[in-house]
């Protein structure tokens, strides 16, 4: 397969950077973890689209090579929710199936919440819910303050890091997104994502019809396993995938995306069979008479 070429749509005055796989009319989004890329997915992206997906990988605002605006203010799930929902509209696409991991999970959530008709199905890989806000907090706010004392450091480091070449291996360049980023901008971006609303709330999570598979790991205080069993039991048509760990879907992805192609082949298949349901039942268009 033939190595795609990054392209590009502006969206509120900020260009963000896409790669997209495949062809068909089965559509699928993927969103990265917080600082990381679309680099993260590529592997999936890959086999999904080998299984005749469309497959669109976005680095949301602040990462990889969309652009790094340093203004806290503009970054938020919600926000990073109608960037998502714009490129669908760039691509002209009116639904597609969603999967995030981690603040592309929570991202694919306010989705089903601003736009469910754009919504055919969710892939929940280790969301970040109630029970995660306080150890998350403990994990990443040494980080911020680090960031914020020793600037000048994290700046140096970020420029040395951005002249090592990619390996082309997934995990070790997923991982190296996180040196490489300019601290300015990454700082923005994890300020901007506390300060706001994590997630929709329970009241509205309960609300979110379309079909989910949660994705699971044990033994992560950032994403517990909790957090992702309380989520299968909120979502009306939820379903939940236990991981043997947060690092089987980057070393031994093949089972976890064999449920993840069965998930979303069953959840197209039966979108498609209900709008063919509601378009025989759609009563046809009465001819007007004109007066005599």
């Amino acid at each position: 397969m033939a190595i795609p070429q990054t392209q590009y749509f502006e969206h509120e005055g900020h260009r963000l950077a896409y790669v997209e796989r495949g062809e068909g009319d089965r559509v699928v989004v993927l969103l990265h973890g917080l600082l990381l890329s679309k680099k993260m997915h590529r592997n999936l992206a890959r086999t999904l689209a080998e299984r005749e997906y469309r497959v669109v990988s976005l680095d949301l605002l602040g990462h990889g090579q969309s652009d790094r605006p340093a203004d806290m203010t503009l970054h938020s799930m919600q926000l990073y929710a109608q960037q998502a929902i714009g490129l669908l509209d760039h691509l002209g696409v009116e639904r597609a199936a969603f999967l995030g991991t981690s603040l592309g999970a929570n991202t694919t959530l306010e989705v089903a919440a601003l736009a469910p008709e754009r919504m055919e199905a969710m892939v929940l890989e280790m969301p970040v819910l109630d029970s995660a806000i306080v150890a998350a907090a403990i994990a990443f706010l040494p980080f911020m303050i680090a960031m914020q004392i020793a600037g000048p450091v994290f700046e140096v480091g970020s420029w040395l890091a951005r002249r090592v070449p990619t390996t082309g291996l997934g995990v070790v360049d997923t991982i190296w997104d996180w040196p490489m980023d300019p601290p300015k901008p990454s700082l923005a971006v994890m300020r901007g994502l506390f300060f706001g609303r994590i997630a929709p709330p329970k009241a509205i999570r309960r609300t979110l019809t379309p079909p989910a598979l949660v994705i699971g790991h044990p033994n992560d205080p950032v994403h517990p396993f909790t957090d992702s069993d309380e989520l299968v039991r909120e979502l009306p048509n939820g379903r939940l995938l236990e991981a043997e760990s947060i690092i089987e879907m980057r070393v031994r992805p093949e089972r976890i995306s064999r449920e993840i192609e069965a998930f979303l082949d069953e959840a197209w298949a039966a979108g498609a069979k209900a709008r063919r349901k509601g378009a025989a039942r759609k009563p046809a268009a009465r001819k007007r008479v004109a007066a005599a």
